[in-house]
């Protein structure tokens, strides 16, 4: 990391900001040009070099994007359904492969036939659909269907009461110290939703006793999760409930600015939340001294362009500087020194929802949900592979069994193991369902990860040696380089995988050797997707070993 690049990227404020300049500069051609690339880098005084390395890191601004006209998903979820190769096969029929792309993931897991055409989501069940998408652009197949149930008290799926009713609960916040309502985001145990579990009240109080000419609260609205699109609800279907919580977040830190980062495979998700801002903004709740309390505070939403890495919160801080989004080293920790090296509160969307709830009933209620480590409520997402796919509230704490059978409906055809928790989540084969409750501590204690708790399903008849590939596959392509173990291990474990799996192969893996990179993985890479991509591996090897055995071979040194 760079100070003095983050200092540079800062110097025209959030407004003018060089990454949003970036993608607009890719928006005609798929990448900016080199002239667009010079240009910003005499404006912002970033450096040549600067600005072209991070436009190439990106799926929307590198230059092998120039051209491309549709974009196909090959997220976990749609692999394992096995309909992308037909989407793909039709597409072929309209386009030249050149101008077919990649997204990964268009949050339509339930669906699945997904593709991104013109700035739109769409799933499509067959070449007619396609047509008729092509065609027409129909409006139809861009509106996905998915149910939305609660077990319990919904406290993120509750009916929206309107705008007046909703933000009552601000105006009556913002005549209280600020101090007093981080006493109720504390009482309530709420815990980050996105994957680490970090308490939020420890988070914002370190942020607010931190000196600061600015700082910033972001929302990390990059959900990458292959089947996961818990947050791609909240930003369509609740957006005043993720807005409120930057708000009062904000009040709590004594921040002026909240900025979305909204990854670019949810275009639909950027326009609904622009639409709420607005909405704010003409009723006199953003800006300077809102209802009088002495609290400025704004909004702007940085479009992402394409990184699974920026899920991870010092590389999102590093992509709204305009720079390659490489993870930092930490410490020293957003909260004391992230954007701009100011301090920064990085949340995302269903933490940042949940605190409605929380400063309408009190932290006291939300504790009372839940159990006494995990409190509140969880979404979790079921792809199609349930009879009964879609998203689900539940209490931290409801048995697994109850998600799969009760509200899921049970499985379509036999599966064999769930992903959950996106790629660095846990393996979960079917066996162990009964086992499990969803809560941070009872995947931990079986060896598996909630994490974001999207639920992908491998079925039966899916190799389980094609999903490790897949998966290292993944690993490497996102990965930001900033670290040798997770640069170079995710790549030498793809090609171990993809040699051994390869047709007629005689090559087995050296199981020592691969345990040994699993470990250096683990323990040598400098954030949680080299050092959580081996724990879904390891599970395989775990519980599928009878059907992996044949793919590597145990060496014993004497």
């Amino acid at each position: 990391m760079s100070r003095n690049l983050s200092e540079l990227s800062g110097r025209k404020g959030v407004v003018d900001n060089l990454f949003a300049e970036m993608g607009k500069a890719a928006l005609a051609d798929g990448t900016p040009s080199l002239e667009e690339l010079e240009r910003l880098a005499d404006e912002f005084l970033m450096g040549k070099a600067n600005t072209y390395g991070t436009a190439t890191f990106y799926d929307f601004m590198k230059p092998e994007n120039k051209g491309k006209k549709v974009y196909v998903c090959n997220g976990t979820a749609c692999l394992c359904a096995g309909t992308q190769e037909a989407v793909r096969s039709e597409l072929k029929n309209h386009f030249d492969d050149n101008e077919i792309g990649h997204m990964t993931c268009l949050g339509r897991c339930h669906e699945n036939g997904a593709f991104h055409f013109k700035g739109k989501n769409y799933s499509a069940k067959n070449g007619q659909e396609i047509a008729s998408v092509l065609s027409a652009m129909d409006s139809q197949h861009n509106r996905d269907q998915y149910g939305v149930r609660a077990s319990g008290k919904p406290v993120l799926t509750d009916e929206f009461e309107g705008f007046d009713t909703h933000y009552s609960v601000l105006r009556e916040a913002l005549k209280k110290e600020s101090s007093e309502i981080l006493e109720e985001i504390k009482k309530s145990g709420l815990r980050g939703r996105g994957g680490a579990g970090f308490p939020m009240g420890f988070k914002l109080e370190s942020c607010r006793n931190t000196e600061g000419s600015a700082k910033f609260i972001i929302c990390n609205a990059d959900e990458g999760d292959p089947g996961a699109y818990s947050d791609r609800y909240l930003l369509e279907q609740r957006p005043h409930s993720v807005l409120f919580g930057m708000l009062m977040a904000g009040y709590v830190t004594h921040a002026n600015w909240g900025i979305l980062y909204i990854r670019a495979e949810y275009p639909e998700a950027v326009e609904i939340v622009q639409e709420a801002i607005d909405e704010l903004r003409a009723n006199g709740l953003l800006g300077k001294n809102i209802l009088g309390s002495g609290f400025d505070f704004d909004l702007k939403i940085i479009r992402a362009q394409g990184s699974y890495i920026c899920g991870e919160e010092t590389a999102l801080i590093n992509s709204i500087e305009g720079q390659r989004p490489e993870v930092r080293t930490r410490p020293p920790y957003p909260a004391q020194q992230g954007l701009f090296n100011k301090p920064t509160i990085v949340n995302n969307v269903e933490t940042l929802a949940a605190l409605h709830f929380i400063l309408k009933n009190g932290g006291d209620v939300y504790r009372c949900l839940g159990t006494e480590k995990s409190s509140g409520t969880k979404l979790v997402c079921l792809d199609s592979f349930f009879k009964k796919p879609g998203l689900c509230e539940v209490e931290m704490g409801t048995p697994l069994a109850v998600v799969v059978n009760d509200l899921g409906g049970g499985f379509k055809s036999p599966v064999k193991a769930m992903h959950i928790g996106g790629p660095l989540g846990g393996m979960v084969p079917v066996e162990k369902i009964d086992d499990l409750t969803v809560d941070f501590e009872s995947f931990s204690q079986w060896g598996f990860l909630l994490g974001h708790a999207s639920i992908v399903c491998i079925p039966k008849n899916f190799p389980m040696i094609d999903y490790l590939e897949h998966l290292f596959d993944f690993a490497a392509y996102e990965s930001c380089g900033k670290c040798f173990p997770c640069r170079l291990g995710t790549v030498r474990a793809h090609e171990l995988l993809q040699k051994a799996n390869s047709n007629g192969s005689d090559f087995k893996i050296d199981r020592e050797l691969f345990d040994d990179l699993l470990h250096t993985l683990e323990t040598g890479s400098l954030c949680a997707h080299g050092g959580g991509i081996p724990l879904p591996v390891k599970n395989a090897l775990e519980y599928f070993a009878e059907e992996l055995k044949i793919y590597f071979e145990k060496v014993t040194t004497t």
